[in-house]
């Protein structure tokens, strides 16, 4: 594929919110089309990172816990965020432990995705965990109504299919581990 030039002119930049985890920023901007107007940008400070793990009898493991941002219970694949710079497999390593109790002997970086490419430059990274063995989560204060979910596979990509799990990092990764490990 070509690359395709920028035709997006920004005029000026602005800080409008700052806090530990994001930063919001309003940019002044021509857009393709020559009109002049406005563009808000978040930016996260630390990088999504998500893991499917997978045992040898094709279970999988969900984390279930409320979002305040949608006001609702949802379940998902184990995920969280890394810092910057952060090594991301070390980063993957840690959010499954700290969700699950889980440690891996093999690792797979299958997804580098934008997790809403329209309003945020978040990358997300997803990687599928197996040769699982169990341990004790470790869930942060704001985890602290998490629940752990083992259930097949199948089942899990059912929720997808039927639109029981919306989290995108999830759908990705779940149809993602499908397709690669034949389970769909």
């Amino acid at each position: 594929m070509e690359a395709t030039p920028n035709l997006w002119k920004t005029l000026s930049k602005k800080e409008v919110y700052d806090n530990p985890w994001i930063n919001v920023q309003e940019h002044d901007v021509i857009n393709p089309g020559g009109g002049e107007g406005i563009y808000g940008k978040v930016s996260f400070k630390n990088k999504a990172i998500g893991v499917v793990p997978l045992d040898k009898e094709e279970n999988t493991w969900l984390v279930g816990q409320y979002r305040y941002t949608l006001d609702e219970y949802c379940w998902e694949i184990p995920e969280g965020g890394g810092p910057l710079g952060e090594d991301l497999l070390n980063a993957a390593k840690r959010e499954l432990r700290e969700e699950t109790g889980l440690s891996a002997g093999q690792w797979t970086k299958i997804i580098r995705l934008h997790t809403s490419n329209s309003v945020t430059d978040e990358e997300g990274f997803i990687f599928l965990a197996e040769d699982l063995e169990e341990g004790m989560a470790e869930p942060e204060e704001s985890e602290s109504d998490l629940k752990v979910w083992k259930l097949p596979f199948r089942e899990a990509l059912q929720m997808v299919m039927e639109g029981k799990i919306t989290d995108a990092m999830s759908i990705a990764a779940i149809l993602k581990v499908a397709r690669l490990k034949g389970l769909s």
